[in-house]
């Protein structure tokens, strides 16, 4: 039988095709998916209500990049640039994970998700070093109840990468569910040639997205990069363009017309040195483009602040050049076009009926959101994960009145310790 959820008396924000306020009104769940949206609808006798006087009713908010098992070494270091990046995390720091530790990362990083209103992640694991590293990361998101997509790494030699990604595809993501799987590229701006090739043939035979660092690096590497992807015509396979930042107008109009999608870290671009985000060049040409929040060893984990950060530094752009960028613009990247570049335009994202019901209700009673007239302003400048009441990934309730619901919180965060212990230690 399946079981019907009536969300009654808030104030609804949707996101599809643009963002817009619709007023008081309700939401009809029907299983795993959003049926109805309209003011009084009725409640039919077994029904679950839940009361969202004094709330905002809108999508979960879609994180299109991060690397979730990193959750353990939080603020380890937070003003590093990136070549202090690749040195303390990825050199010293990411080959001291267990399996266990990944599994304590990703458990505790998408639970973080899921508490800030953030209901589809892209998960980018580049901590695989072996079978049982990659179990433990998607089995860690597949109890977090998160929807995702795990975006499997495989760094080592590029003579066995197509058989492991292979053997990952067919033995974790078999049947449809919630996580399933891109191929996260270490691409030709980090890695060889050849290696590169054998990520996007590999995407390409399982049918899989690639998501890869790519135009992050400077003008040079990201012209010789995007030449590599055009010229071996890899372009066919849909690819994420992660810090998207040193492409001229021309050549972001050839990656808009060869149907690619971009991911922007607004405050790890900044604060690791990779450079000014390029929200506003890439929306223009036409490219979908969403937030991510990359890692939280020197970034906050939120989709509030990553909201803010792309406004304001897009507003600020010299001579008013961004003015133009809204805060339902900001909202937009965080929910449907966020869900467009990972691919899930038609399943999430917006509260159009017929797609899953992932949604997040939001608190107005503080003072930080009290009397605020423009909820959707309010929702981008002045709200924060305090104010996530309840959060909702395919019609089931994980967050309710605060609360993470079907964890023990506790013995989560004891094992997130443990492991960050282990980490670190010298």
């Amino acid at each position: 039988m399946t079981s019907t959820i009536l969300i009654k008396n808030g104030v609804v924000i949707d996101t599809e095709p643009e963002p817009v306020v619709l007023g008081r009104a309700d939401v009809r769940v029907d299983g795993d998916t959003i049926t109805a949206v309209g003011p009084d609808l009725p409640a039919e006798p077994g029904a679950e209500v839940i009361d969202a006087t004094g709330r905002l009713v809108l999508p979960g908010f879609v994180d299109t990049h991060r690397h979730t098992w990193q959750a353990g070494i939080r603020a380890v270091a937070p003003d590093i640039d990136f070549g202090g990046y690749m040195r303390r995390i990825m050199t010293e720091l990411a080959p001291r994970h267990r399996p266990r530790d990944l599994h304590a990362g990703n458990l505790a990083g998408a639970l973080e998700c899921l508490d800030a209103g953030v209901t589809t992640l892209l998960d980018w694991s580049h901590a695989q070093y072996s079978p049982e590293h990659t179990e433990a990361a998607v089995r860690a998101l597949r109890e977090s109840g998160i929807r995702a997509v795990f975006g499997y790494c495989h760094a080592g030699r590029h003579g066995v990468l197509a058989e492991e990604t292979r053997r990952v595809h067919d033995t974790h993501f078999g049947t449809p569910g919630l996580v399933t799987m891109a191929v996260a590229a270490l691409g030709p701006e980090i890695t060889s040639e050849e290696h590169a090739l054998a990520e996007w043939r590999v995407a390409a035979e399982l049918g899989l997205p690639v998501t890869a660092h790519l135009g992050g690096r400077g003008r040079q590497s990201a012209v010789k990069g995007l030449a590599f992807l055009e010229d071996h015509g890899l372009l066919a396979t849909p690819t994420t363009f992660v810090h998207a930042l040193y492409y001229t107008d021309e050549e972001l109009k050839r990656l808009a017309a060869a149907g690619a999608t971009a991911s922007i870290a607004p405050v790890d671009e900044m604060n690791l040195g990779i450079g000014y985000p390029t929200t506003g060049d890439l929306r223009a040409a036409g490219i979908p483009t969403g937030l991510g929040a990359d890692t939280v060893v020197c970034s906050p984990g939120d989709m509030f602040s990553q909201m803010r950060t792309a406004h304001l530094l897009e507003r600020g752009r010299p001579g008013g050049a961004g003015l133009g960028f809204t805060t339902r613009d900001a909202l937009r990247m965080a929910t449907i076009e966020g869900a467009q570049v990972l691919g899930l335009g038609d399943v999430v994202g917006s509260l159009r009926p017929g797609k899953q019901a992932d949604l997040q209700l939001l608190r107005t009673d503080t003072l930080g959101m009290a009397a605020a007239h423009d909820p959707i302003g309010a929702i981008v400048l002045n709200a924060d994960t305090g104010c996530v009441d309840t959060v909702m990934v395919a019609g089931r309730v994980l967050k309710s009145r605060g609360q993470i619901l079907h964890h023990d919180l506790a013995a989560v965060l004891a094992s997130l310790a443990e492991s960050a212990g282990a980490v670190v230690a010298v």
